[in-house]
């Protein structure tokens, strides 16, 4: 197949570590344009000059998912730099996982700022552009709690069936602009989002069952890769992948 990712400017946020650097690394060495967002500018500055003295080509913006001005900034760069936006990765999440007796509605918001609010902002910056141009790809992530729920996962699984449901409709919409979309639904994958879990009792069974069967971030970054390299007339709608070993 013919490599159709060199070359593409790729917008990636929650790049500071886990999935959304694993990706980063992953499609610099396949030739993208990448440009990193997070809140810690020092990780995402670090990353950049380490893709950029690789032979890369890596920009970093300090961007907050909360803040519709950051996604805007972290897109305009994208644009200024590279001349174009091709993919769009919101990537960037929280997860602190609490049964809902426990009333921890601060990070209910959290989430919901974070996990939706985040990805619309994205979705908000990146469309003018990607309509202009008449082509691009949305990339939202949700996850295997958007498919199903277990213990504590009540407001999160909430958060990621809507980026599934507003990924669909966005791909019906956008669908005449040629513009793609795909949900990428990860399991367990062994990342920093388990330190999110303020209660101590739910972050030690997560960090139990992660530790024994998780996979690394760089699975995510194939899927990822697999789903951009297609080419531009197919589109990969849904990504669901865990580790073998994993039941729920």
């Amino acid at each position: 197949m013919t490599d159709s990712i060199a070359g593409k400017t790729i917008v990636i946020t929650g790049a500071s570590s886990g999935m959304g650097a694993a990706a980063a690394r992953y499609l610099a060495t396949k030739g993208a344009n990448v440009v990193l967002g997070a809140r810690r500018s020092d990780r995402i500055d670090a990353l950049a000059a380490e893709l950029n003295e690789a032979c890369h080509k890596a920009t970093a913006v300090a961007t907050d998912v909360t803040r519709q001005e950051d996604l805007q900034k972290l897109i305009d760069a994208a644009v200024e730099t590279y001349g174009r936006v091709d993919v769009l990765i919101n990537n960037a999440g929280v997860m602190p996982l609490s049964p809902m007796d426990r009333l921890k509605v601060d990070e209910w918001d959290q989430m919901i700022d974070v996990n939706v609010k985040g990805v619309l902002y994205g979705i908000a910056a990146a469309l003018p552009h990607m309509r202009e141009q008449r082509s691009g790809h949305i990339i939202n992530v949700s996850s295997v709690a958007g498919h199903k729920l277990f213990g504590g996962s009540a407001v999160y699984s909430a958060t990621k069936f809507a980026v599934r449901a507003l990924s669909e409709g966005l791909r019906q919409e956008m669908a005449p602009y040629n513009i793609r979309t795909t949900i990428i639904s990860p399991g367990a994958v062994k990342t920093e989002l388990l330190d999110h879990i303020s209660e101590k009792d739910v972050q030690q069974a997560n960090q139990d069952y992660v530790g024994q069967v998780g996979v690394p971030a760089d699975t995510f970054a194939r899927m990822v890769a697999f789903a951009i390299n297609e080419p531009e007339d197919v589109a990969v709608n849904e990504i669901l992948f865990r580790p073998t070993a994993q039941e729920l």
